[in-house]
């Protein structure tokens, strides 16, 4: 399985920007699909969730601004982000399990399958 990110670059405070993950290989269905962030000297931070199921996730600093969708047929999972701010700046990447969804086996257990990431800056 691999995971391709898309759509980062540098967008100023207040900007929108759509990331993409492309899944190429195994044609299972993952269980649950993920976008997860890290920011140079922090700790990776999952960022929101989607489940097979159609359950989300977002981290409270995300809620409202951020959008995470997925399209089964195209095997891809999205990003939509509004009002970005300079505290979003951080390398985004995708991850998906190949089985169990809840919140707590992620962040207990997590992910099966990563993606290189992508870059995303918020200039103020």
């Amino acid at each position: 399985v691999q995971l391709v990110e898309s759509g980062g670059g540098l967008v100023q405070a207040g900007g929108s920007l759509t990331l993409s993950c492309a899944a190429s290989g195994n044609t299972f269905s993952f269980s649950v699909m993920a976008w997860y962030r890290q920011a140079p000297g922090k700790e990776r931070e999952l960022v929101a969730t989607l489940s097979e199921h159609g359950n989300t996730y977002y981290v409270d600093s995300v809620k409202g601004r951020f959008t995470i969708s997925r399209d089964n047929v195209k095997n891809s999972l999205h990003l939509q982000m509004n009002s970005l701010k300079p505290e979003d700046t951080a390398m985004y990447s995708c991850a998906a399990r190949a089985d169990g969804e809840a919140l707590s086996t992620i962040l207990n257990y997590g992910m099966d399958f990563w993606g290189q990431g992508t870059q995303v800056t918020v200039s103020s």
